[in-house]
């Protein structure tokens, strides 16, 4: 059988090592030798022995959607193996950190990482309770995070001189040390007037920088269980 579908670049060949690398632009293996965790639902194949838990649905079972503060629900992967992760085709890019970096992200942009990663959910300072509360978190320690972003993300800069205004549905991460607080770009009267729809914004403020997507939040389909 002859088809550019059987070409080398869509072959998914025998891992040579543990951990987490790139399949392709929409897509994330990981050669399982212990364990590491992933969002519920987010495996599309695997083989070898593994065997996939839900994990409870305590703080250490859920990441907090940074500013909209629902859960996302996550998975324990154990066993040998090999996995595959996706999430409605969005783009994966693979962050290794080392430690004494830290790096917060969006619940919702998380898709899978090493058992050696620590997490913590943190309210974001200085956004009060708009929203219902603001909530990220934290990723610290050592070792390989997957992040999804539907289209190609936007790296910006971060600077004392040059805070940068994200609205709360486009953010996909930031630095961990930049200052939080919310701004509001729309006055009052235009707000009666029906406004903008841009009414409030995250203001990050210090060195370091911000990412965000090419659009704004839709509405999640639930996971699998």
């Amino acid at each position: 059988m002859k088809s550019d579908l059987f070409s080398s670049e869509n072959m998914a060949q025998q891992a040579t090592m543990p951990g987490m690398s790139l399949q392709n632009a929409k897509s994330v293996k990981y050669a399982v030798n212990g364990e590491m965790h992933a969002r519920q639902g987010a495996m599309i194949a695997y083989r070898g022995n593994l065997q996939f838990e839900r994990k409870g649905q305590g703080i250490g079972g859920m990441l907090k959607r940074a500013v909209t503060g629902e859960g996302l629900a996550l998975m324990a992967v154990r066993g040998q193996g090999e996995a595959w992760f996706a999430h409605e085709a969005a783009n994966c890019f693979i962050v290794d950190i080392e430690q004494g970096d830290s790096l917060t992200i969006n619940g919702r942009n998380v898709l899978c990482f090493d058992a050696t990663l620590s997490y913590e959910i943190k309210t974001v300072k200085g956004a009060g309770m708009t929203g219902g509360g603001l909530f990220n978190s934290v990723f610290s320690g050592y070792g390989k995070l997957a992040v999804i972003c539907e289209g190609s993300p936007i790296v910006i800069p971060v600077t004392a001189a040059q805070p940068v205004y994200v609205d709360t549905d486009a953010i996909v991460g930031w630095s961990t040390h930049l200052q939080t607080s919310l701004h509001r770009s729309q006055s009052v009267g235009s707000m009666i007037r029906g406004g903008s729809g841009e009414a409030v914004q995250l203001m990050l403020q210090g060195d370091g920088f911000v990412i965000v997507r090419p659009s704004e939040l839709k509405p999640e389909k639930a996971s699998a269980s």
